[in-house]
């Protein structure tokens, strides 16, 4: 049998209504660096990537746009604006299958969630402390000014959890 072993994690999709806007957000106030400007993609299966957005998909799709940032540990994070797509806040569905947040870590939890509340996002909770009486580990819930749902960490996810926060 072959042995299992964790994966690297690459890059998350959003999907937002305003590719400028979302761009200018998580460049400016998540401090994500710069991969690819927006860009058009057009459906043009003559180009590898054109095949490549017709598979995923479908025909009629006609265009999109799309940013490529990162994260300062080399996380994707690819921005997608479809022209179909015109809500401008998703709803919060954390019951639902798939995914519903991603979380980033920035030892200024309190900070970041003031300027993403400045930018138009919305703070979704308290900031909360899994140790109160011992270690400074912090976390709150956010969205960005889209309706994604972020998350925020003062510390490593291993160090938030490894040290039995359930008990």
């Amino acid at each position: 049998m072959m042995a299992v072993y964790p994966r690297a994690f690459s890059h998350i999709g959003l999907s937002v209504p305003d590719i400028d806007k979302a761009y200018q957000f998580y460049t400016e106030v998540m401090g994500f660096y710069t991969l690819m400007k927006p860009t058009k993609v057009l459906e043009d299966a003559s180009t590898a990537i054109g095949q490549m957005c017709i598979d995923v998909f479908g025909e009629k799709f006609d265009y999109f746009h799309i940013a490529h940032l990162s994260t300062v540990d080399g996380i994707g994070i690819e921005l997608f604006q479809f022209p179909q797509n015109k809500e401008a806040r998703g709803e919060f569905r954390p019951y639902q299958n798939g995914v519903f947040h991603f979380c980033i870590k920035d030892p200024d939890v309190e900070g970041l969630a003031k300027r993403i509340v400045e930018a138009g996002g919305k703070q979704r909770m308290p900031i909360r402390y899994y140790y109160p009486d011992s270690k400074p580990y912090a976390m709150v819930y956010m969205e960005d000014p889209f309706g994604n749902i972020i998350e925020i960490y003062s510390h490593s996810y291993e160090l938030h959890y490894g040290s039995g926060a359930y008990e």
